[in-house]
């Protein structure tokens, strides 16, 4: 492919500020010299045929021990079902606070939790109990192993509490 050049011979405007590149090269396409628009497709196929192949090997990350693919998750339960309840506690600006936590488990899915607030501080409490009026939008029908919560309707410290009583949960539930 050739790049065919023009050279600028315009005259400088004179109410523009000079510049120490009066006559500029640049590269100027023709018909002869465009690249061929049938070229395009061959690397839009070359990159979807490339896709493909990240995308069945990392299917087969995927398999079974039989060398089957899987493409549901592992059915087997880490946990017992039933309905847990620990304490958690944090540090919070007053001190050191807890809550107390009850969650459901079904088939390793939270199916309810609720959070009982344990603060003494008056702030703390009022944040605990944002919390607890939050967390089962945050909770139910996620995996229990998949539940990290950090905020909740703008409490952040009492989720240290929550995240250490769902841990003693683990604990008390696993198999």
């Amino acid at each position: 492919m050739l790049n065919k050049f023009v050279t600028n011979h315009a005259q400088p405007d004179p109410s523009l500020p000079s510049s120490p590149h009066p006559a500029r090269t640049q590269p100027v396409w023709d018909a002869e010299s465009m690249p061929r628009a049938a070229s395009r497709p061959a690397r839009l196929i070359g990159t979807g045929a490339a896709a493909l192949g990240i995308a069945a090997a990392l299917a087969s990350c995927a398999a079974s021990p039989d060398g089957t693919a899987s493409a549901e998750p592992d059915p087997t339960p880490e946990y017992r079902d039933g309905q847990y309840e620990a304490s958690g506690s944090y540090v919070a600006p007053s001190g050191q606070e807890s809550v107390d936590v009850s969650l459901t488990i079904a088939g390793d899915i939270v199916t309810a939790v609720e959070v009982t607030p344990g603060a003494t501080d008056p702030t703390a409490h009022g944040y605990q109990e944002r919390f607890a009026s939050g967390i089962a939008a945050a909770a139910v029908g996620r995996d229990i192993d998949e539940l990290d919560v950090s905020r909740v309707a703008g409490s952040s410290l009492t989720s240290g509490g929550f995240a250490e009583a769902l841990e003693a949960i683990k604990a008390q539930a696993a198999l």
